[in-house]
């Protein structure tokens, strides 16, 4: 069984929002039974759920990028959101973040701060039985609401933090981002906030981001760049996923790209993102394929020249879970049949390798702090 590195994962929203108890075993999340679905919500199902500890375990995915998520609800920017300012998202997202920071004080993860961790941590999940290790995570934040000014970010820097995307959907407090068009840019102290997380070393995630805010994006900030779940733009039309002009450049920069195993992101017909229809009057679940997925990984890997930059980045769960993933995806452990079916195109082991884990880890090497 190939090792695996998720480059987006959720997590706490599975936990935060929709209540599920994410150290259990996988067929007991999907039963829901304790849930009283008190507080936050959406809706989801939990008979959908695709990830909980012991099912990455059993997949033999190491670690992922979990992030911390929350947004501001502005109905007339086309954004979606949990809350109505900076306040209550700060606090939100401490929240999520402490959800983290008490999975690994009871020893089901690590978090990884540091160069030093990744090193060791895929070195013990190289050489040991899965079955009992801790899960790793490196903590992101996708949408920038809950940083209430610009030099705030050091406290989150402090707090284990070392990933940030500016937008999520709609316009955010510092960037426009899905749903809104690609016609707006960065907004507010946006240029301030990319100088403190340069000045720190934080690393810029340009998911989410319209293409206009990633091209002012890459002008103002020096530092490293990720794209934690993007699929290409040439495969599935629309504006979610990235262009081929704009994943050149973040190559250029040694970016690695998470392919999404959202199916709307994969789908060759596309989709208007500012009116999400549900995906079932639109396309049987049977229609999208892992062979579409491995599409986008080897779409990369052409414009690439090389297996260097292309990876997982599942959005497991955010995506719907189950009824969002390709057809064959029951639970996150048949991430493992990637592998697979890039075999099958001729890749090489090494290139398997590269893309299943390698990537995430030498990027996470080089661009976290040494110690």
């Amino acid at each position: 069984m190939r090792l695996i590195i998720d480059g987006d994962y959720p997590m706490a929203h599975g936990a935060f929002y929709l209540d599920r108890d994410l150290t259990a075993p996988i067929e007991e999340v999907r039963l829901g039974k304790n849930s009283k679905r008190r507080g936050f919500s959406s809706g989801w199902n939990d008979s959908e759920t695709l990830a909980s500890i012991p099912e990455l375990r059993k997949g033999k995915i190491a670690a992922a990028l979990v992030k911390v998520s929350v947004c501001i609800y502005r109905p007339e920017l086309h954004s979606h959101g949990e809350c109505r300012n900076r306040d209550i998202a700060y606090s939100i997202a401490q929240g999520e973040l402490e959800y983290y920071r008490i999975l690994e004080a009871t020893g089901w993860s690590k978090i990884l701060t540091t160069s030093r961790d990744i090193n060791s941590h895929i070195k013990l999940w190289e050489e040991e039985d899965s079955s009992e290790l801790p899960f790793g995570m490196i903590l992101g934040m996708e949408g920038a609401d809950a940083i209430h000014w610009p030099k705030q970010v050091y406290d989150w820097w402090d707090k284990g933090l070392r990933v940030i995307s500016l937008s999520h959907y709609g316009v955010s407090s510092y960037s426009h981002g899905t749903a809104t068009g690609t016609e707006g840019g960065l907004v507010g102290d946006a240029l301030e906030l990319l100088k403190e997380m340069d000045d720190l070393g934080m690393i810029l995630d340009v998911s989410h981001t319209s293409d206009k805010a990633v091209w002012e994006e890459l002008d103002n900030f020096e530092g490293p760049i990720l794209s934690s779940h993007h699929n290409c733009r040439s495969l599935a039309p629309g504006e979610r996923q990235i262009p081929d002009g704009l994943l050149r450049e973040i190559i250029s920069r040694g970016a690695v790209i998470g392919s999404s195993m959202d199916t709307w992101m994969l789908h060759p017909k596309g989709v208007d993102w500012n009116n999400i229809p549900n995906r079932r009057e639109v396309f049987p679940r049977e229609e999208i394929t892992l062979e579409h997925f491995v599409d986008h990984l080897d779409y990369v890997c052409q414009i690439a020249g090389n297996s260097l930059h292309a990876a997982i980045g599942g959005d497991t769960d955010g995506q719907g879970g189950r009824d969002g993933a390709p057809y064959e995806i029951d639970t996150v452990a048949d991430y493992q049949k990637v592998g697979d079916i890039l075999e099958k195109r001729g890749y090489k082991e090494a290139d398997i390798e590269n893309i299943l884990y390698l990537n995430w880890k030498r990027f996470f090497e080089k661009n976290l702090p040494k110690s």
